[in-house]
Formats: C-alpha cells, sequence, structure tokens
C-alpha cells in the first residue's frame, strides 16, 4: 500500500492486511453455525436474541441482514461459497463491528437524575487491568473480562508496547 526509503538505498513496503477474526468470534461463529461453513437466517436468528440479547430479532431481521452482507460481498467481488443464503465467518466478523447492521447498545438513562450529583454512588476505578496492587501485581485480561460481565460500561485501557 504504502512505502518509503530509508538509508537512502532500501525501500520499505507496507502491506495492509485485514484483521483476522479473534478466537472468541471464530468459536461463536462455529457454535451458532453448528459446525457448518456458512450461518443461516434462523441460527444468525438465534445469535441475535441469545447472545445479543435481540429477544424481539425475527427471522425477516436476520434474512435483511444477510442480504445486506451478501450484497456488500458481491459489491468487493467475493464469490458467494454456496447457493444457499448465509454467512461466512468473515460476514459474521464483519457484522459484529458494522455501525449499521450492529450498532452500539444507546445509552438511555432509566433512572432519575434530578437530584444534585452528591447523592448518587459514583464508582471509578484505576488501572482495571491489574491482579493486585499498583505496584507490584501482574497485569492480565482477566480483570476487565470480569468487569464487563459484571456490567461495567466503560473502560479505559493504557497502550504500551509489548
Amino acid at each position: 500500500m504504502g512505502s518509503y526509503k530509508y538509508c537512502v538505498c532500501f525501500t520499505r513496503k507496507f502491506v495492509w492486511r485485514a484483521a483476522a477474526p479473534p478466537p472468541d468470534v471464530r468459536q461463536t461463529f462455529v457454535e451458532y453455525s453448528e459446525g457448518a461453513a456458512q450461518m443461516g437466517p434462523d441460527q444468525l436468528r438465534r445469535f441475535l436474541a441469545e447472545a445479543q440479547g435481540q429477544a424481539d430479532a425475527t427471522l425477516a431481521d436476520a434474512e435483511r441482514i444477510i442480504e445486506v452482507l451478501l450484497q456488500r460481498r458481491r459489491r468487493h467481488h467475493l464469490p458467494a461459497l454456496l447457493s444457499r443464503p448465509g454467512i461466512s465467518l468473515d460476514d459474521f466478523f464483519h457484522f459484529l463491528f458494522s455501525d449499521d447492521l450492529n450498532p452500539p447498545i444507546r445509552s438511555q438513562v432509566h433512572q432519575d437524575m434530578s437530584l444534585p450529583l452528591s447523592h448518587y454512588y459514583i464508582y471509578t476505578g484505576h488501572n482495571s487491568y491489574l491482579t493486585g496492587n499498583q505496584l507490584s501485581s501482574d497485569s492480565s485480561d482477566i480483570p476487565i473480562i470480569k468487569a464487563l460481565q459484571r456490567g461495567v460500561r466503560v473502560i479505559e485501557l493504557d497502550m504500551w508496547p509489548n
């Protein structure tokens, strides 16, 4: 995609690579596609209801999502694997991160917020990736996973090389 020269005579080229689906996305796809190479409308509807918590998702909703994903694949000249409608692992991965097909949860205040700020319990955390104290403990993704499972909505991550 891009290149630059360094040390006057060498050229370094960069190749952009599409992100591959991470293991948890692969595992979820295998689970809901029941091990098949494609996920059909019934399976996608079940994923939407069970994993996404969209209990009101219909078969028509799943079919519409699949149709949009298949149109995008055709637009990018990617061949359909089978004649029956279904999405591949890559289609599923793109669906999960698609703002128009799978938008983020909209925040809606569902409590009375008319009181002064001091009347509310506010919890804040620091270094949520640490397994213990800030000075001598290890970093891990386990505390972050547990916080997300408990319903934490925002986590700040400090990104450092290695």
